[in-house]
């Protein structure tokens, strides 16, 4: 095993859509109900898939909720504000022993560009990156695995995946790879120390 492939959004990147909403909802009671009454988590998966936000809002009746749901292209870079420095730590150090670097990740077409605007290491932290949202396919869709490994020239079994989602864990495995469930940056350095990889 030598590749390393991490997701980013609550592995490097904190994601809490809250923030996006919180400045005209005042609190998170209330952004709990908006994001359940228009779900979502659906929609931002559809989006992560490749469908745009406009086209997402016309599915939402209220005309209220659909300007809400809107804004959160403007509002996208606070729901990522934070990055988790403890996992940017280990990704310089397995840089530094030479293992190459890569990603994938659930993010939209739309709001990527916003992520690289907040975040200027992304563009440059890894070899090949994979954006769900410009593949229209998200994890754990295997073919999603297999484009980065065919982009990145590497066998599967060379890759150890990392994630904090316990579907794309179990997505990656089946695909071939090795995979860790993120928890916290401890639990990852221990992974990683155990596999010798730093």
């Amino acid at each position: 095993m030598t590749t390393i492939v991490f997701d980013i959004g609550n592995v490097l990147v904190r994601w809490d859509a809250h923030q996006a909403f919180l400045p005209t909802l005042g609190d998170r009671a209330s952004v709990d109900a908006f994001l359940a009454r228009i779900d979502f988590a659906a929609l931002n998966l559809r989006a992560d898939g490749g469908e745009s936000f406009a086209d997402l809002a016309r599915l939402i009746a209220d005309p209220d909720d659909r300007a809400l749901f809107l804004s959160y292209l403007t509002g996208h870079a606070a729901s990522i504000a934070d990055p988790i420095e403890g996992s940017w730590a280990l990704l310089d150090r397995l840089r530094a022993r030479g293992h190459p670097v890569h990603a994938i990740t659930n993010w939209s077409a739309e709001t990527w560009p916003i992520g690289l605007a907040t975040h200027p290491r992304l563009a440059h932290a890894f070899g090949v990156t994979i954006v769900s949202g410009q593949e229209g396919i998200t994890k754990p869709d295997p073919r999603l695995f297999a484009r980065l490994c065919d982009r990145a020239g590497v066998p599967p079994q060379d890759c150890l995946f990392i994630d904090d989602s316990a579907a794309n864990v179990a997505g990656a495995r089946a695909a071939g790879m090795a995979a860790h469930h993120f928890t916290d940056p401890a639990m990852l350095e221990r992974d990683l120390t155990d596999r010798g990889l730093i």
